[in-house]
């Protein structure tokens, strides 16, 4: 059979914008899927999606006329059952071969099979191919049943009498199987056809009219004004932007944003980009609140200077391309104005108030009907904060004493202190002001600003602005130290507070982000290096909630288990094994030193003696396991055996070297120098029975391997490598 190509449409009214591209895929994914389960489609088929403002379609090549037909095998049941002595067939046999349309001169057709336990009886049939009309109606039925529709709209038919549902009204619907259309193929109330309309006001024919499925996607460019796909059209709107850019000049950009150039994509069917412009008098306005407008508003794309300033000019993406386009332009510059001065109005009349005068209004804001007001949130950050400020000095001052010296360094402590506290008392003052009421995506961006404004330092305005980072996967982390303090006291007391009262995450819903706000924490600490104690700063932030929490303890053992699920994932993502990143995170390594501990795994595993100690390892942990607490004390004269004493004679050597390279920080040195213990390990477990009869022998063995564990398992747990 000669296979053709195959192209259906339904032409709608106006699509949601940003459910398009999906709708799209789906739509032709779903009948080409349908069509090769049915061998419509040969496996050399290739679809087109196409999904425009008012049209959804599929192209799909050599699909048959007729599916080839199938051999079809169906089980029966046992010769026992089906057959008499005489080899006759049952009652049950025969209403059996009734319902598959044979009767009784079938029984000798049957085939016989042994499945081990009994003879089956297998009845062997051919099925007719699906024809094409057929095939195509169910699977546009099941294109239509399964789209990601976001909202259904119901309508009433032209009949008057029967509605539909779907995502908007259908006018059209278009069947053709090369030439040929598909006259009894129907959805929505709608027949098909081989004519669709295109562009509302630029076609120069309507309807448009296809001769062949082929002719599809350059018939509506040319006589339609549509660029029917998706993925062309985005193309041409992005090159487009790119032109007018470079005719405006001046090293200028258009912004990149590709959820706005989808949207745009979805709202257009032939586009032509245009270049406006506003007042410069308004680029006094923080350049986040101009750039919102325009995007979330107007569909608009700013564009910036090849410093990235904002500049007085904008693109538009219009749907229609007149000769003269001073009337298009001046209508968008028109609209854009009223926004931008409201922008404008909100930036000048918050700036009338300081964000400390704004605190007292944070007790009137409601964050959760069982952990208070926004004030009483602010007061548990500011208590997380301070203990983490504390920490981290000392933690640094610890570890990099030199650091002191600085005149900065001078007045470090206090200043940490100070400015952390400023910090998070005024991070979520910008919630009550009337540029976040209008645009809350600006929550810390316009604190930063109003901060500045108000004569606090650069820091702590760079903490209230930073203090949601990272705000997605990929974002960039707080700058300095007082914005990651209060970055992530904010984010541990949403998730000690909720994971408190039992608000946890489930497979499909998290709806106070905690997911994002884990892997903030864990990219904080480890990218910025932060000598914190996760589990102590866990415990300080559970106090500051007071009576809240009913059992904190148990919560935040859940919120660590958490957080570690989240960190593992975290370091796969980096390039490290699941075995890599399990052993690190069961030795608790300090959070900033995980990718140094990281890579002195990786070295270990490299060495030739790595396997045998990582097995000695999870035996030593085994046997210390069933022996319950044991203590690392080794009595020498009690070391009888010659294994044994060769064993503690090496650690001797070996550990305090081993020590010494991990106290500066060498964890990959630290591991390389334990490798020497591979064979007195394995000549200790050949010819030393550990777990002797005699008390005092056994306990000097457990705890000699006791030693031997705390040692090996400093950086990572080497057992998590067997």
């Amino acid at each position: 059979m000669t296979t053709q190509n195959l192209l259906v449409e339904l032409f709608v009214e106006e699509l949601p914008p940003k459910a398009l591209q999906k709708l799209g895929d789906a739509f032709a994914g779903v009948l080409f899927e349908q069509l090769k389960a049915q061998g419509l489609a040969s496996p050399d088929s290739r679809l087109t999606a196409y999904a425009s403002p008012r049209r959804l379609a599929a192209h799909i090549t050599e699909v048959l006329p007729q599916a080839p037909d199938k051999a079809v095998s169906q089980k029966l049941m046992p010769v026992a059952v089906g057959l008499d002595a005489q080899g006759k067939a049952s009652p049950a046999l025969l209403k059996k071969l009734n319902a598959l349309g044979a009767d009784e001169s079938a029984v000798a057709a049957l085939e016989r099979v042994n499945d081990g336990k009994a003879d089956i009886l297998y009845y062997h049939s051919t099925a007719k191919g699906a024809q094409l009309t057929d095939g195509v109606q169910k699977a546009l039925d099941e294109a239509i049943a399964r789209l990601p529709i976001p909202k259904v709209m119901r309508y009433q038919l032209q009949d008057g009498w029967s509605s539909v549902n779907f995502v908007r009204p259908a006018h059209g619907l278009v069947a053709m199987h090369g030439t040929q259309v598909l006259l009894s193929v129907n959805a929505l109330g709608l027949g098909a056809g081989n004519s669709t309309h295109g562009h509302r006001f630029e076609a120069s024919v309507d309807p448009v009219v296809f001769d062949s499925a082929d002719a599809y996607a350059s018939l509506l460019r040319e006589q339609g004004a549509v660029i029917a796909s998706f993925t062309e059209r985005r193309d041409e709107i992005a090159r487009q932007l790119k032109a007018a850019a470079e005719r405006v000049g001046g090293g200028v950009r258009a912004i990149e944003d590709d959820a706005l150039l989808d949207e745009v994509t979805a709202l257009v069917e032939r586009p032509n980009v245009l270049v406006c412009e506003f007042e410069k008098e308004f680029l006094d306005v923080p350049q986040e609140c101009l750039i919102l407008t325009m995007k979330a508003n107007q569909k608009y794309f700013p564009l910036l200077s090849a410093e990235g300033r904002l500049t007085h000019q904008f693109l538009v993406v219009s749907n229609i391309s007149p000769s003269d386009a001073s009337a298009v332009i001046g209508g968008n510059e028109r609209v854009v104005r009223p926004r931008l001065a409201d922008a404008k109005f909100f930036f000048d009349q918050d700036r009338k108030k300081t964000l400390l005068s704004r605190v007292d209004a944070l007790s009137k804001v409601v964050y959760h009907n069982k952990l208070g007001t926004q004030g009483e949130r602010m007061q548990r950050v500011r208590a997380i904060a301070k203990a983490i400020a504390h920490d981290l000095f000392d933690a640094i001052a610890k570890a990099h004493p030199e650091q002191l010296g600085s005149v900065e360094g001078e007045i470090a402590e206090d200043y940490l202190l100070e400015s952390v506290d400023t910090a998070a008392m005024l991070a979520k003052t910008d919630l009550v002001t009337d540029m976040v009421g209008e645009f809350p995506e600006l929550q810390g961006i316009m604190g930063g600003y109003y901060a500045a404004n108000d004569g606090l330092s650069v820091q702590v305005a760079q903490a209230i602005e930073d203090h949601y980072k990272p705000r997605f996967a990929g974002d960039e982390l707080p700058r300095e130290n007082v914005g990651v303090v209060v970055a992530l006291a904010d984010k541990l007391e949403t998730l000690v507070g909720m994971f408190g009262i039992g608000n946890l995450p489930t497979g499909d819903r998290d709806p106070f982000a905690l997911r994002r706000h884990a892997l903030g924490v864990i990219r904080m600490l480890i990218e910025k290096e932060l000598p914190l104690d996760l589990p102590r700063i866990l415990k300080a932030a559970s106090q500051s909630f007071g009576a809240l929490l009913p059992d904190a303890d148990k919560s935040n053992a859940q919120l660590l288990e958490f957080i570690n699920e989240r960190l593992a994932g975290y370091l796969r993502e980096q390039g490290y094994s699941a075995q890599e990143a399990d052993a690190v995170i069961a030795a608790s390594v300090p959070w900033g030193e995980i990718p140094k501990a990281l890579q002195a795994v990786r070295a270990f595993a490299d060495l030739p003696e790595a396997p045998a100690l990582a097995a000695a390892n999870k035996r030593i942990g085994n046997i210390l396991k069933k022996a319950g607490n044991v203590d690392a004390h080794v009595n020498a004269e009690l070391l009888l055996e010659p294994a044994e004493q060769a064993l503690y004679a090496a650690m001797q050597q070996t550990v305090p070297q081993a020590d010494a390279r991990f106290a500066e920080g060498d964890y990959t040195g630290s591991l390389r120098t334990l490798a020497a213990l591979r064979e007195p390990v394995d000549r200790f477990f050949d010819d030393v029975m550990v777990n002797a009869d005699e008390e005092a022998m056994r306990l000097n063995r457990q705890g000699l391997l006791k030693s031997l564990h705390v040692a090996m398992n400093r950086v990572a747990d080497l057992s998590r490598l067997a």
